[in-house]
């Protein structure tokens, strides 16, 4: 028998997931240097320096496994958040806790609902048990049609993510309209939250999804360290959901699933308060910087609330901009085949995207 028979049909389905084509590659590729990388959604800033120096404190501590629970981390987060250290569930990433809420909930024949655009790894982590992903397209503005997430939601859905700021749009919801969506949701349905670019949202009227977990259960709100702690590289994410639910998380979680420098690194970002707010301030500043510069230059940009902005740029951009040595993120796998997610980098990386966009397209002439 091939092997290709005894894979599960659902993985035969898959579309693996297709990150940001990394700086070395695209130099190696095209024999060029000083590219930038404005495709992942990572910290321009990189790590604060109180990160590193404790990274480096606890390098000779590498040869012991980790503290499985997150003891210190744990503690710390339930202070500052002001839950119950019980009701915290760590991974390797946020996307550790999708995979976490798609094994304890899912089997075939089951839903997931999901606005459309959104993160490539819903419908991936849905298909991943068999069950079937239900898309939802986002509204005419690329916002979270949420009345229509809730029409989709049926006998079958065991779970529905929200992802606020939505990735790749950046567009947000806001309290009231995601309070009326929640009270639609039937008693039994998880409902994940997920705010990896909560952080740099600037609307007043954000959502405290935080309150929902403490009022509904079977509700998790995701959280990460990649994006404003600049921890990508070290894949430390966490959920915050009720006891329950974060129980049989844990009950399906590997072992030591965080890594010893990993937690170090993250406790470190956490004492850093000056650093987080530069990164909000700068990226702020940044945003406004490539909304109002290609705007002027007559692209579409939609209002972000996260690092990046979604810029309606042309059709076959990508290849030209790295031949300039800029990786942005395309979108034709989302269905937006004439535009580009460009991460918020800095001043310099910023303006010469705008001028390699420029080049490329012959706008602004």
């Amino acid at each position: 028998m091939k092997l290709r028979e005894r894979v599960n049909p659902h993985i035969l389905e898959l579309d693996a997931y297709q990150p940001g084509k990394p700086i070395e590659e695209l130099e190696r590729e095209l024999g060029i240097s000083d590219s930038i990388k404005l495709a992942s959604n990572e910290n321009p800033n990189g790590a604060s320096k109180q990160v590193v120096e404790a990274i480096r404190g606890a390098a000779n501590e590498i040869h012991r496994y980790p503290d499985g629970a997150c003891f210190a981390l744990r503690a710390r987060l339930a202070g500052d958040l002001g839950v119950e250290a019980s009701q915290l569930v760590f991974g390797c990433g946020a996307d550790e806790i999708l995979e976490l809420l798609a094994k304890v909930l899912l089997a075939p024949g089951d839903e997931v609902v999901f606005a459309w655009p959104s993160f490539a790894m819903y419908p991936i982590v849905a298909r991943g048990m068999g069950a079937l992903p239900v898309p939802v397209p986002l509204d005419a503005k690329l916002c979270h049609d949420l009345d229509a997430m809730a029409d989709a939601i049926s006998d079958a859905t065991k779970l529905v993510f929200v992802c606020n700021p939505n990735n790749p749009t950046g567009t947000s919801i806001g309290a009231e309209a995601f309070g009326a969506f929640m009270q639609r949701v039937p008693e039994g349905v998880v409902v994940a939250i997920d705010e990896a670019y909560g952080p740099f949202a600037a609307r007043e009227d954000f959502p405290d999804a935080l309150a929902f977990v403490a009022r509904r259960p079977g509700t998790i709100v995701m959280r990460t360290f990649s994006k404003v702690f600049g921890l990508a590289g070290l894949r430390v994410g966490f959920g915050v959901a009720d006891t329950e639910l974060a129980g049989y998380l844990e009950r399906a979680r590997h072992p030591f699933n965080v890594n010893r420098l990993a937690e170090v690194a993250a406790l470190a970002a956490l004492d850093d308060r000056d650093f987080v707010e530069m990164t909000l301030r700068e990226n702020a500043a940044g945003r406004d910087f490539l909304t109002c510069e290609l705007r002027a230059k007559g692209f579409e940009v939609w209002p972000s609330d996260a690092n990046f902005v979604l810029v309606r740029a042309g059709v076959d951009v990508y290849d030209p901009l790295l031949a300039e040595g800029v990786i942005v993120r395309p979108m034709a796998g989302f269905g937006l085949p004439d535009c580009v997610r460009v991460s918020v980098g800095t001043a310099r990386e910023n303006r010469r995207f705008v001028e390699a966009l420029c080049t490329v397209t012959g706008a602004g002439r």
